[in-house]
């Protein structure tokens, strides 16, 4: 296994409708995205992970996170992790751009399946 080192603006980009993601590793342990969210995005749905953690860091922009019932405006700065079983979506608050940084840990495909690939 070899360390990873990005300078801005590298990594993979993966584009989809109203989203910009930039993939920035994958790694047995982790997988980490930097996401970006127009305006027009409309979120995710509450739902919840049997097998990882689920980990945000707003960057850029304000989310609007619920999280085990609880919801909250989050601006830059703000942290939500969501442990494996526990109830949590989030949509963008704001009227411009959203971007978080995302961690799975561990590793669990869901690059590869922004992709469109097999899991």
């Amino acid at each position: 296994m070899t360390g990873i080192a990005l300078e801005p603006g590298e990594g993979e980009r993966l584009e989809r409708k109203a989203r910009s993601h930039r993939v920035l590793c994958e790694l047995p342990a982790l997988e980490m995205l930097e996401l970006h969210f127009g305006p027009e995005f409309e979120g995710v749905d509450l739902h919840t992970h049997s097998d990882h953690t689920d980990v945000f860091y707003v960057l850029e922009g304000e989310a609007e996170f619920t999280i085990d019932g609880r919801t909250m405006r989050a601006g830059r700065g703000a942290f939500v992790a969501a442990p494996s079983g526990t109830e949590h979506g989030f949509r963008n608050a704001g009227d411009g751009e959203l971007a978080l940084l995302n961690i799975h840990a561990p590793h669990i495909g869901w690059i590869e399946r922004l992709r469109g690939g097999p899991v």
